[in-house]
């Protein structure tokens, strides 16, 4: 089976990786700030000019007017906005704890293992979910031209042989499934699924007992 993950929920615990970061690059603007509460209000908007903008732009440009909103929000200098510096800290943020281990056991069970990311190829490349995944296997919104959650994005995937998905994000998830990707969720900790949409059928919560749930599907 081709079985893709997406990055920034189900392998990067980005949370954890940009709120510092964020932090301490508003304290070096004079802000007192919480990282937290910064990472989740540009992750907010960031979702968001994803979902609504109809042209194709890199996604570091949503990036960029998402964090350009944030600080703005809060009445600092959006001009200061330091967009740049959040995205050079990527190669620091942290795997969740099961990624390293688990993804080569896919892989030696017998499956394909990619990635279904909304992300820039170069952004990628920098993260530390590169070395663990092929270059032909990184779906990203890039190459296939759509942003989660585009049915537009998930068609491109199976168009491109993906078998399952592995989200985590609740968009993520009822974005695969109401387009008709077989999905095996992963849980992981501040995401969870879309009350209103539909639910999974497979859920896990550590990514070793993958091989187990894709030998059922298969």
């Amino acid at each position: 089976m081709f079985v893709t993950i997406d990055l920034f929920s189900a392998l990067v615990d980005s949370r954890s990786g940009a709120a510092p970061v964020l932090a301490a690059l508003a304290a070096d603007q004079g802000h007192d700030a919480d990282g937290g509460e910064l990472y989740d209000d540009w992750d907010a908007r960031n979702k968001a000019t994803q979902r609504d903008r109809t042209d194709w732009v890199p996604f570091a440009e949503h990036c960029r007017q998402a964090l350009v909103a944030t600080w703005a929000a809060r009445g600092w200098d959006a001009g200061d906005a330091p967009a740049a510096a959040l995205l050079g800290s990527l190669p620091d943020w942290p795997l969740w704890p099961d990624v390293a281990d688990a993804l080569p056991g896919v892989r030696a069970a017998g499956h394909r293992v990619g990635v279904l990311s909304n992300v820039d190829d170069d952004l990628l490349a920098r993260t530390r979910v590169a070395p663990l995944v092929d270059d032909a296997d990184r779906l990203t919104s890039e190459r296939l031209r759509a942003y989660k959650p585009s049915p537009a994005l998930y068609r491109r995937a199976v168009d491109a042989g993906v078998d399952v998905h592995v989200p985590a994000s609740a968009r993520d998830t009822r974005g695969a499934l109401e387009a008709g990707i077989a999905v095996v969720r992963v849980a992981r900790p501040g995401h969870r699924t879309d009350p209103a949409g539909p639910q999974p059928a497979h859920t896990v919560t550590d990514l070793h007992a993958l091989p187990g749930v894709l030998d059922r599907l298969g």
